[in-house]
């Protein structure tokens, strides 16, 4: 089977780690492969091979002229233009992701689908609830290798990058994408070492679904209160996202620091004690938290879903009560008790758990999403 997939962000995130990893599990499931994306993102490099094309597509338009006239099979990874939506709808078999949850946005698109994918059982019942029906009945789980599509490194030294990522849509941001760099390159960078005490880290694009401001204006008074605690963001984000973040962490002042976004995670999650997450529900999966516990290095979370799915409280992490419910109260009881020699759980030994996020169990998944799209085809297996 030929699949057309579909990945047109400029910028990494879970779902381009997610598209990688499932583009390399279609393969070896037995899938040849066209992936159409973004020239600027890099993130795609050294992903061709055998059985896998990658192409540059300027604008979602110009994957029309890359395609057959019709009977392909189109796997999206990222929205596409209505107009596109209606014209693949009715020359090819499209199908696609939905990678963010359901909540106060249109599902309209998803209604022209042939299939709609989803990574979580939390998103499946929310696109149920929007009207969905075709939704495919299991979670298609992200994985949690570390390497991102390069040798592993371990022990690179993570040094501070700029934790922006410039929309060059906007004015000010195309001057700042020029003037950033030459200030930054005039200094020193920062090369990261371990703190003592009890480090937090942050390892994530720094977007709004992530809520990380409004998260850490609740948690940092909190997290003051104990001079031995620190937290490290590695991740980058808009400009506002950023500016925000840093407002809601002022009160830690330079217990607080920002490393921009870092290629080689592996180097990053074992010089951390816990993994701190988002809010939950504007998650779906949190391809973060896999990678932390593959790590080694156990997370904090709000009891919700999806991290109800890819956690388990005591063995990977600790759950707490979500602070907008609580006014932090529980999390405050758990910092507590971290500060004052809680163990540490190692989640490399929750084998079970994280057997089912494996690379392995990823292709099995694909396996029998080949089979569910050759049967919407009319091919018999």
């Amino acid at each position: 089977m030929h699949i057309h997939q579909i990945n047109l962000q400029p910028a990494v995130g879970g779902g381009e780690v997610y598209t990688r990893w499932f583009t390399r599990a279609l393969n070896a499931a037995g899938a040849t492969i066209t992936l159409h994306v973004d020239p600027a993102n890099r993130f795609w490099d050294g992903l061709a091979k055998d059985g896998i094309a990658v192409v540059p597509a300027n604008d979602a338009s110009s994957i029309v002229d890359q395609l057959p006239r019709r009977g392909a099979v189109v796997l999206t990874q990222s929205r596409l233009p209505d107009e596109l939506v209606d014209r693949f709808s009715a020359d090819h078999l499209l199908t696609g992701f939905s990678h963010m949850p359901i909540l106060g946005r249109s599902a309209a698109e998803f209604t022209r689908y042939s299939t709609v994918f989803t990574v979580s059982d939390y998103c499946i019942g929310l696109l149920r609830k929007a009207g969905i029906p075709q939704v495919y009945p299991e979670p298609l789980y992200g994985t949690y290798e570390l390497d991102r599509g390069r040798p592993p490194r371990e022990g690179q030294r993570v040094v501070a990058n700029s934790p922006y990522h410039w929309d060059n849509r906007k004015g000010r941001d195309r001057l700042l994408s020029i003037v950033e760099p030459i200030w930054r390159a005039s200094m020193s960078r920062a090369k990261f070492s371990r703190r003592p005490g009890i480090s937090l880290g942050v390892v994530s694009l720094l977007s709004p679904i992530k809520q990380f401001p409004l998260l850490f204006s609740l948690l940092g008074p909190v997290i003051v209160r104990h001079p031995g605690v620190n937290l490290e963001i590695f991740g980058n984000g808009g400009y506002a996202q950023v500016r925000d973040l840093r407002r809601s962490l002022a009160v830690l002042g330079d217990r607080v620091r920002f490393w921009g976004y870092q290629p080689a995670v592996e180097s990053v999650y074992p010089e951390l004690d816990y993994l701190m997450t988002g809010l939950p529900e504007k998650e779906a999966l949190g391809l973060n938290v896999l990678e932390a516990q593959a790590a080694g290095t156990p997370v904090l979370a709000p009891h919700a879903p999806p991290f109800t799915e890819t956690m388990v409280d005591g063995a990977s992490g600790f759950f707490y009560p979500d602070p907008r419910q609580d006014g932090a109260t529980g999390f405050a009881g758990l910092l507590d008790a971290l500060v004052a020699g809680r163990p540490r759980p190692d989640p490399r030994s929750a084998i079970s758990h994280l057997a089912k996020f494996s690379f392995g169990a990823m292709v099995e998944r694909a396996r029998k999403v080949l089979e569910h799209l050759r049967q919407a085809q009319g091919i018999a297996p």
